[in-house]
């Protein structure tokens, strides 16, 4: 195991954890980028890349208390989270629609690109009226988890959707200041940047996994909600972490041990039209979430983010892993966050 103690990605962590770093570090497996060293010190964009999805887990399981019993678990076990992917889900309007946030996915494009990702795979969801895109890292694309980032298509829907979702999002505000744009531009040009710039563009990125805009109207939630499940939990959850998954070497035995321990997961696996991939996941946590309702202001429990779990086998066609993913995976998977 390399020494993360003297990685550059601890000090970024701990520059935004503290005393918390050390737990952090012994349970993700995402040594070698933390510890990947640019020239003369500075920061290069895999180890920033590392740190950032290392911050978004944590932010995870600080929401998930069943993604944290299954780390736990696994810990207790001797295993290290070997983390697979994250997932995050966006809306596209035909026109605007998103306030000052660049639409969908081009929110995040901005962020992955400089930090060397880049599309590794597109999949249409059409029974969700969405699209998933898979961005995966060029440098480490086996040691870096991916981004699963998925847009849900305004367009698809009718117009009482389409003035509902407006009333919602169309006041998003942009989480990029200026002075993070520029350190991500640096990222994009150079590879790197130093210490000082990282540390600071740190917290403004992983803020950008977030829910940009206001307390959504009850009414129009409810609206959004009946049209489409998928809609209903990025109005009251934005852009955040949608579930964070590890990767486990047989998700068929894992998942018959975490149903013993009575957990919440899936009835089945799903498996991928090569057989290659295969994953499944817990149901998603409650969380309460503030609307307004006319005047007032209401409380009502909601879906939040889940926890997955999944098994990649090796591509023959390329020797190293099946790093895909798979559309009918993917809307089983989505599932797990509609309400029961």
């Amino acid at each position: 195991m390399l020494d993360v103690h003297q990685s550059p990605g601890r000090a970024l962590l701990a520059s935004r954890l503290g005393d918390r770093t050390a737990a952090l570090l012994a349970t993700l497996d995402l040594d070698e980028a933390l510890a990947h060293r640019a020239d003369g010190g500075a920061v290069s964009r895999i180890c920033f890349a590392a740190a950032l999805n290392a911050l978004l887990f944590d932010d995870l399981l600080a929401r998930v208390p069943t993604g944290a019993a299954f780390v736990a678990d696994q810990r207790a076990r001797g295993e290290r989270i070997r983390f697979d992917h994250g997932a995050l889900r966006t809306i596209r309007f035909p026109f605007g629609g998103t306030g000052a946030l660049p639409a969908g996915q081009d929110a995040f494009a901005r962020i992955l690109g400089p930090l060397g990702y880049a599309v590794a795979g597109t999949y249409p969801l059409p029974r969700l009226k969405m699209t998933g895109r898979a961005w995966a890292q060029r440098d480490m694309p086996e040691g870096l988890p991916q981004f699963f980032v998925s847009e849900l298509h305004v367009e698809r829907f009718d117009a009482d959707f389409a003035a509902a979702a407006q009333r919602v999002f169309g006041g998003s505000r942009d989480p990029l200041a200026p002075a993070t744009v520029t350190v991500l531009d640096r990222f994009a040009r150079d590879g790197a940047v130093s210490m000082e710039e990282a540390v600071a563009a740190l917290p403004a990125v992983a803020a950008a996994f977030d829910r940009q805009h206001g307390d959504p109207d009850l009414a129009d939630y409810a609206l959004l909600l009946d049209r489409s499940a998928e809609a209903g939990w990025i109005a009251t959850e934005g852009n955040a972490f949608n579930h964070a998954t590890s990767r486990v070497p047989d998700v068929a035995a894992e998942a018959e041990r975490q149903r013993a321990l009575g957990r919440p997961i899936k009835d089945r696996v799903e498996v991928s039209s090569t057989g290659r991939v295969r994953q499944t996941a817990f149901r998603a946590d409650p969380v309460e979430r503030r609307f307004r309702d006319g005047a007032a202001t209401v409380v009502r429990a909601v879906p939040g983010s889940f926890y997955e779990i999944i098994s990649r086998d090796s591509d023959p066609a390329t020797g190293g892993l099946d790093l895909g993913f798979d559309s009918g995976n993917a809307t089983g998977i989505f599932a797990m966050t509609r309400a029961a």
